[in-house]
């Protein structure tokens, strides 16, 4: 490959760190290859302040990324999967998808553990699905709405601003920061986003050579829970302001585990359930997880989240 390869970037520290692992990645996989780093400011980048789930659309953190691929001015986009809808544009694809670091929820906080918080402390998150699921386990606490880079989320669980935040584990991990996490939220009570602690790598879908290029980042594992958590979202209907959360688990014998959770943005009212199937079908276990769970009644619950 003759090509200078540009690698599209949103500019935040976490970002950077993002995409210069897939760089390497790639440099190890095709040494002598010409790439760099090209950073993009993204609406989400520039409205800090916002709520996640009051933005009128999907795909805030990547929408200018997906542009300048359309456009030919980069040729690859790192996105944290968890930021990637499920509708993705048309002339565009999901190319690769890196293992997964850590897909749990973090707690930071001066108290330590959840079970150590007073009653009525304020935890920061910027995510309702991290809300309801907190108030479901701890309904005795109250929570606030937390944006910013990571520095400032963590500098408000330091300074008081609030008693604690809740924020991917992956993200501080891959920062370096994994000391500052007092605990690792259970699976069984926090049921993390779809994709969360997963890096994906968007490209365009005719553009063979680069597919060709990033196919030895791809981790086969990670891709089938991946694709089961990312059907079973579509499959649901649910855009970025329903809760809805998912996890696909390698198992023995070819096996996929899909959990799922769908949580009422008025009610509070959680649904969970799982599914298991062949891993080689991905897609199927997590239409049929949907299916079953519509069928419990959480198309009620996805209705919440709609705007009326």
């Amino acid at each position: 490959m003759m090509r200078e390869i540009k690698i599209g970037t949103r500019g935040s520290k976490l970002a950077i760190i993002q995409a210069e692992w897939v760089l390497t990645k790639l440099k190890e996989a095709a040494p002598g290859l010409k790439i760099s780093l090209n950073k993009i400011t993204t609406q989400g980048d520039q409205d800090s302040s916002t709520p996640l789930d009051k933005f009128a659309q999907e795909g805030i953190f990547v929408k200018e990324l997906e542009k300048a691929l359309l456009d030919g001015k980069i040729d690859l986009a790192v996105h944290s999967l968890k930021d990637l809808p499920t509708d993705i544009p048309h002339g565009l694809a999901l190319g690769a998808v890196s293992s997964r670091l850590d897909s749990r929820d973090a707690l930071i906080s001066t108290a330590g553990q959840l079970d150590n918080l007073r009653p009525r402390a304020k935890i920061g998150t910027g995510s309702t699905r991290r809300a309801i699921q907190l108030l479901a386990c701890r309904p005795d606490l109250e929570t606030g709405v937390l944006r910013g880079n990571i520095d400032t989320r963590l500098r408000k669980a330091a300074d008081g601003t609030f008693d604690g935040i809740i924020m991917a584990a992956a993200a501080l991990i891959r920062l370096g920061w994994a000391d500052k996490i007092t605990q690792y939220l259970p699976i069984g009570y926090f049921l993390p986003a779809v994709g969360q602690g997963a890096l994906g790598i968007e490209i365009r879908s005719d553009d063979y050579e680069i597919a060709d290029l990033v196919s030895p980042v791809n981790h086969k594992a990670t891709w089938q829970s991946i694709i089961a958590e990312r059907t079973f979202l579509r499959a649901l209907g649910g855009g970025c302001q329903t809760p809805i959360a998912a996890l696909g688990t390698a198992l023995s014998n070819n096996t996929l585990r899909l959990e799922g959770m769908v949580a009422g943005t008025n009610s509070k009212r959680i649904l969970r359930s799982r599914e298991e199937g062949d891993a080689r079908n991905p897609g199927q276990i997590g239409v049929r997880l949907a299916q079953k769970m519509m069928k419990m009644g959480a198309s009620e619950y996805i209705s919440e989240a709609k705007p009326q």
